[in-house]
């Protein structure tokens, strides 16, 4: 069992920037692609299904005093005053209240926790779990969400937490297709005429689909009893969309076996594409990419989802490791026009595993949070690359032996990274933060859990339930 205490922390609220919609591009000028990228933005889906909060694991309920590290304001510095400790994030009764605590994510109906944060809607019925416990007194908890033990009933969603949550660009939040009709689909003809256009539809995917799908806005995808896409997913120019409880497989450069990069990702976000919440999918095997979000794509979470390869490949293009480069924010060095302002992406609670060998992200322009995730991408060349004009947070995040935890791409020396509370386990390489401005300050309410249990907690709850 893993007993989590939230240190609850809160950030001033930042404008957001009009979008322009803008064609694809990949990383064509990067100098850690090594043989480098083609000029079109590629897209696949990918991997095996992840670990998916498997049975047994229970939240504790509520959390106790603030562990979790103190973050602070003060213009974005971490640790220059303003510091707000844990403490707060604990309700009275131990669980989730109705008013505040994170009641998609499996607590009880009646406030309290009911077995650890199970619940009769949205919590474990048949030995699942929300891996991450209770919720604060202000708007919920990190936590990893309910299991379903009925293949017709969607999992709980864990709490929305991050950018996706934040309004901006006529958007208040990420509601996906919340008040429009169900459907479940099982073949690629029906998938593809379901997420058409910009209607509100909420589509449960069942089975086995193989083929591409470009996803329109206002759409909740739902993965049903180990539900997988095989192929490419494109969301251009697409608003507030929900992808969830999902296996994506890439095509593994099978569609471009002369070079990766050319390929396409398994999630391709592009096109001033805004409020998006990838929540508990597992992705991997993409050509060029696992999720990549480029030219001006916005206000975005990943929350409890695991990337990953399915084992080593050789790029004939010669890039390092096989071009298994995970997670691309912001395409070239030469976009800033485009891209500042935007690139504003949360990812929490997520895995970066076997196999991956870059960009856990690589970002450039956007502002980026990492908070409470998990490396073991062992054998890799970096995880974290601060490129130009990238502001980015990393707080409370488990790195377990892998090389270069933070790696500086800032040619200009305009990328900044600010840390605190990670956790380097036989690493190697850098861990040191990079740049010397100011980070950027979020402008949204999160907790970070505490790392002690972390790695557990994101191994058991991460990935498709």
């Amino acid at each position: 069992m893993f007993a989590h205490s939230f240190a609850s922390v809160r950030w001033l609220c930042i404008c957001a920037l009009p979008l322009t919609a803008v064609a694809c591009g990949s990383d064509s000028n990067s100098s850690d692609d090594g043989a480098g990228g083609a000029a079109g933005v590629t897209t696949e889906s990918g991997g095996t299904s992840g670990a998916a909060g498997s049975g047994g694991v229970t939240g504790s309920g509520g959390s106790t005093s603030g562990m979790g590290g103190t973050l602070s304001g003060a213009g974005g510095n971490v640790g220059t005053g303003s510091a707000v400790t844990g403490g707060g994030g604990a309700t009275s009764s131990g669980g989730a209240t109705a008013s505040g605590g994170a009641s998609a994510g499996g607590t009880s109906s009646s406030g309290g926790s009911s077995a650890g944060g199970a619940s009769s809607s949205g919590g474990a019925s048949s030995g699942g779990s929300n891996s991450a416990g209770g919720a604060t007194s202000s708007g919920g908890s990190n936590g990893a969400g309910g299991s379903s033990g009925d293949c017709s009933t969607a999992p709980a969603p864990s709490p929305l937490v991050g950018w996706a949550s934040v309004s901006g660009n006529g958007v208040s939040t990420t509601t996906g297709g919340a008040g429009g009709p169900t459907s479940t689909v099982t073949s690629l003809s029906d998938l593809t005429a379901a997420v058409k256009g910009t209607d509100a539809k909420i589509i449960q995917i069942k089975g086995n689909i193989s083929g591409d799908v470009t996803i329109g806005s206002n759409k909740t995808l739902i993965g049903l009893c180990g539900a997988k896409l095989t192929g490419y997913v494109s969301l251009n120019k697409s608003v507030n969309v929900i992808v969830r409880n999902l296996t994506i497989v890439g095509k593994n450069c099978s569609d471009s076996k002369s070079d990766c990069s050319a390929g396409d990702d398994a999630i391709t976000v592009q096109g001033a594409a805004h409020h998006l919440w990838f929540d508990h999918d597992d992705i991997s095997d993409g050509s060029d990419g696992n999720l990549d979000m480029t030219h001006a794509s916005d206000f975005i979470t990943i929350s409890w989802t695991k990337f990953h390869y399915s084992g080593r490949r050789t790029d004939a293009a010669g890039a390092s490791g096989g071009h298994q480069f995970s997670n691309l924010i912001g395409h070239s060095d030469d976009n800033a026009s485009e891209d500042t302002g935007h690139l504003r992406i949360t990812f929490h609670h997520s895995w970066w595993a076997d196999n991956v060998v870059e960009r856990m992200p690589r970002a450039r322009f956007g502002q980026v949070h990492l908070f409470d995730n998990l490396y073991t991408a062992t054998g890799n060349d970096y995880c974290i690359g601060v490129g130009n004009g990238a502001s980015i947070r990393a707080d409370n995040n488990v790195f377990i032996g892998v090389a270069d935890p933070i790696k500086s791409y800032s040619t200009d020396g305009t990328g900044v990274i600010k840390s605190t509370g990670n956790v380097y386990t036989n690493t190697t390489g850098s861990s040191a933060d990079v740049g010397t401005g100011t980070v950027f300050t979020p402008p949204y309410t999160a907790t970070l859990d505490p790392t002690t249990g972390l790695e557990a907690a994101i191994r058991s709850g991460a990935g498709p339930k």
